[in-house]
């Protein structure tokens, strides 16, 4: 996205990250996370040249993504990658600035330190570990590797490795063993919590322990068992004292399928942004199943989760442009800390459509602030619409305006 083309759209741009930025920023900059095979052999030279465009984290997975039969393959073709984009960084054919942030989805605690030994100089370039079936047997055993690794390395100016559990096994989502094995997670995530990115929720392999799978027209938190399951991890660690950034589950599906319901995507944003080219802009996006995506998004935000899982690259603009703050949230959420003085309780909002109590409103105004810092505020005739694909006025994805 050009200079000119950022000015016209946000009125407070997009902030610039990498792997060194301060966690405050890189739990939220998450964002649209692309799950990518290990055993690609393409996945440093795809970066390299910016395939994906807007892409701003990569998590390479050597876990479900793979067969069993191919764990020493993939192990190796992940070495292998990590090599070919340290020697691009190296030889200045790339910034090390310029790469997305790089994650490895592990499949036990024995593959993690055989990683955190074996991968060398290359670790410098991943900004984590994604640690799946995260549970109060294996979490320790996790954190303690990470841990100690960071802490041989604090004076060595390399960035810190984080730790992102996934929240999918079985004593999570059955009623009788959840609130205890949720407790006792929590218990080892405050201990190393400093080392902990954001919390992730994997509703995918939660589905499959009833057979479940929802369809691309309804949202996740429209199978009864699933929602409920989540309300309970935000119920714990989305609590404002427990400081701890939530994702939300994978969105799975990215083709044309016959609908059953009608598409809740309105006309007006797209043609307010597009013109008439935006008709065609949104058909493309319900056509694949776009819609539902960006509804569970919205879905996930009102609950209180920033970021999501994404398995196309169709899914990375949509995603990132959910989360630019408007106009209108940036506006009430900074009134409502600027007046956080003891003198009013509650005020109009600037827009005039609502109250704006400040002691129950503080919080929310607080997290909307942070997530401006990272995604930018929109001008205030702006619409997230206006940061989708294809418009002949914008070339370059939204992300790639706040990636450097």
């Amino acid at each position: 996205m050009t200079s000119e083309e950022v000015e016209a759209i946000f009125c407070t741009p997009p902030s610039e990250f990498n792997n060194r930025s301060p966690k405050s920023i890189l739990a939220y900059a998450i964002g649209a996370a692309l799950y990518m095979p290990a055993t690609r052999s393409e996945v440093a030279e795809e970066i390299k040249n910016g395939k994906h465009e807007g892409l701003t984290t990569v998590m390479l997975d050597l876990e479900d993504a793979i067969g069993d039969q191919q764990v020493g393959q993939a192990e190796q073709s992940l070495a292998q990658q990590l090599l070919q984009l340290l020697s691009y960084v190296r030889t200045g054919s790339m910034s090390e600035q310029s790469l997305p942030l790089l994650f490895v989805r592990v499949r036990s605690v024995e593959q993690l330190e055989r990683l955190l030994n074996g991968l060398g100089e290359s670790l410098s370039l991943l900004t984590g570990f994604v640690l799946p079936k995260f549970s109060s047997n294996n979490g320790r055993a996790y954190f303690e590797l990470i841990a100690r690794y960071n802490r041989g390395k604090a004076e060595q100016n390399i960035p810190v490795l984080y730790g992102l559990p996934i929240l999918e096994s079985s004593n999570i989502i059955y009623r009788e063993t959840r609130w205890n094995e949720l407790l006792s997670i929590k218990e080892i995530l405050d201990e190393f919590q400093e080392y902990v990115l954001n919390v992730r929720i994997g509703a995918t392999d939660f589905s499959s322990l009833f057979g479940l799978r929802r369809s691309p027209d309804i949202t996740i938190y429209e199978i009864a068992v699933i929602r409920d399951c989540i309300a309970d991890i935000i119920n714990l660690f989305g609590r404002v004292d427990s400081d701890y950034v939530i994702s939300g589950p994978v969105w799975e599906y990215f083709s044309h399928r016959e609908r059953v319901f009608k598409p809740q995507l309105r006309v007006s944003p797209f043609e307010d942004a597009f013109g008439k080219q935006g008709r065609n802009l949104r058909m493309d996006f319900i056509s694949d199943a776009v819609d539902g995506l960006i509804r569970e998004v919205m879905m996930d935000k009102e609950n209180g989760i920033i970021g999501k899982t994404i398995i196309h690259p169709s899914h990375i603009k949509p995603v990132q442009a959910m989360y630019a703050v408007t106009h209108e949230e940036y506006m009430d959420a900074l009134a409502i800390v600027e007046r956080n003085d003891g003198s009013l309780g509650v005020f109009k909002s600037t827009y005039a459509n609502k109250m704006n109590e400040i002691k129950p409103h503080l919080n929310w105004a607080h997290r909307i602030i942070n997530r401006s810092k990272v995604y930018g505020v929109l001008h205030e005739q702006q619409h997230f619409v206006s940061l989708l694909p294809n418009h002949e006025n914008t070339s370059a994805a939204y992300t790639g305006a706040v990636q450097r």
